[in-house]
C-alpha cells in the first residue's frame, strides 16, 4: 500500500528534510507540498537539492489543501500548528498528523504557559521510539509529537541510566552544541556567518531555554519519577548537527560496569542508537545527514558522576528522521523503511 504525505513548511530546513527522506520511502507518494510567506513558489529555488520535486510550486498552508492525504507533516514554527491541525482534526479526522514542532509535545500546561507564553494546545504521543514504552504508544497513533533535537539527544544520552535506576535524579546537567540551522531559516543577524565562523557563544543559559521542561519529562519517563537538570546549550560554527554532554550523579554502590552494561543492554538492540566501542568518542560528521546518533560514556569516580557524549543530525534524527520513524510506526511500516542512508564523509 503506498500512503499519500503532504508536508507544510516546505520552504523551511526541517520541512525540507521531511522532504528529503519521503523522497526516498518506497512506501510513500508525496501530496501537497507548502508554505506561508513562500506559496506560490517554485521548490527548486528555495530547496535546490531536492531535485526531484523542484518543480513543484508551493500550496499555501490551508486545511483545504491538506485534508484527504493519510499523513500531514507539519514542520511548522512553534505556536502555528495548533490552529492547522484543529481544522485538519474536523476536515480529516482520519489522517496521520504528525507535528514538527514544539506545539504538543509538553505534558504540562503550566510549562507550556511559561517557556511559550500562550495556551496549551494539548499532548500527542512523542516522537521518540527509543525512550522505554514509547513505541507502544506510537502504534496506530493518529497524532504524534516529534522531540526537540536537544531533547533527543539529551533524553537518549541518559534514559538508560534513569531506567536502570542507576542516576540520581537532581544535579543533572546537560551542556550541548548545535549548528545553526536549528534555529531555522529565517534571517537573523547573530546568525550571519561573519558573526558565527571561528567562534562559539552560550544562549538561553540559567534555565530559560524552552526544551528544558521537554527534557525533564523524557527523563522522567525513563526514570519514573521527576527529573531536575541545568540545561545550557550552545551555538556552533557548522550549518548542522548537535554534541551534546550529559552528567548525573551515580547512585551509592553503582560500579563502571553496571552503567556500561545499562546502556549496552538498551541500545545493543536499536538500529539508530550506537554506543561505541570504548576509547572512542562521537562526533557530529559522523551523524550528518543520517538517522543515526553516536554515543559514548564514562565514569568518573572522583566526582561520582557519569558523563555521557552523544551526537546526532539536529535536522534528521532530531527533527524528519524522527517524525519517518514515527510514521513509520504508526503506519504498521518497518520502522527503518526510508532512514537506512548513513553518514556523509568526510
Amino acid at each position: 500500500m503506498t500512503f499519500t504525505v503532504a508536508v507544510s513548511g516546505a520552504s523551511g530546513y526541517a520541512g525540507g528534510e521531511v522532504l528529503r527522506l519521503l523522497a526516498g520511502h518506497p512506501e510513500v507518494q508525496i501530496g501537497a507540498i507548502s508554505a506561508h510567506s513562500n506559496a506560490g513558489e517554485r521548490l527548486g529555488s528555495l530547496q535546490p537539492h531536492l531535485h526531484a520535486l523542484a518543480d513543484r510550486v508551493l500550496d499555501d498552508t490551508t486545511a483545504d489543501v491538506l485534508a484527504g492525504h493519510d499523513v500531514v507533516v507539519l514542520a511548522l514554527p512553534h505556536g502555528a500548528s495548533a490552529a492547522v491541525a484543529a481544522e485538519l482534526a474536523e476536515r480529516s479526522p482520519r489522517t496521520l498528523v504528525i507535528d514538527a514542532g514544539a506545539d504538543h509535545r509538553l505534558e504540562s500546561a503550566a510549562d507550556w504557559e511559561r517557556f511559550y507564553g500562550t495556551d496549551h494546545a494539548g499532548t500527542w504521543p512523542y516522537g521518540l521510539p527509543e525512550l522505554p514504552g514509547q513505541r507502544e504508544r506510537l502504534a496506530g497513533a493518529t497524532r504524534i509529537a516529534v522531540p526537540g533535537c536537544y531533547p533527543t539527544t539529551s533524553i537518549l544520552a541518559l534514559a538508560p541510566g534513569f531506567a536502570a535506576g542507576l542516576l540520581e535524579t537532581r544535579d543533572v546537567v546537560i551542556v550541548a552544541a548545535s549548528g545553526t540551522s536549528g534555529a531555522g531559516r529565517a534571517a537573523k543577524p547573530h546568525l550571519l556567518g561573519s558573526e558565527v565562523m571561528g567562534g562559539m557563544s552560550p544562549y538561553g543559559v540559567g534555565g530559560g531555554h524552552r526544551h528544558t521542561p521537554e527534557i525533564e519529562q523524557g527523563l522522567a519517563q525513563a526514570a519514573g519519577e521527576p527529573v531536575q537538570i541545568s540545561f545550557t546549550p550552545t551555538l556552533a560554527p557548522m550549518p548542522r548537527g548537535i554534541l551534546a554532554t550529559a552528567t548525573a550523579r551515580l547512585k551509592e554502590g553503582v560500579t563502571a560496569d553496571r552503567v556500561r552494561a545499562a546502556w549496552e543492554d538498551a541500545y545493543g538492540p536499536e538500529r539508530f542508537v550506537h554506543l561505541l566501542p570504548e576509547g572512542q568518542w562521537p562526533t557530529t560528521k559522523a551523524v550528518v545527514g543520517s538517522n543515526h546518533v553516536v554515543m559514548q560514556l564514562a565514569v568518573d569516580p572522583h566526582a561520582g558522576r557519569v558523563i555521557v557524549t552523544a551526537a546526532l543530525d539536529n535536522l534528521t534524527k532530531g527533527t524528519a528522521g524522527g517524525a519517518l520513524q514515527s510514521m513509520n510506526i504508526a503506519l504498521g511500516l518497518p520502522e527503518q523503511l526510508g532512514l537506512e542512508i548513513q553518514g556523509v564523509a568526510p
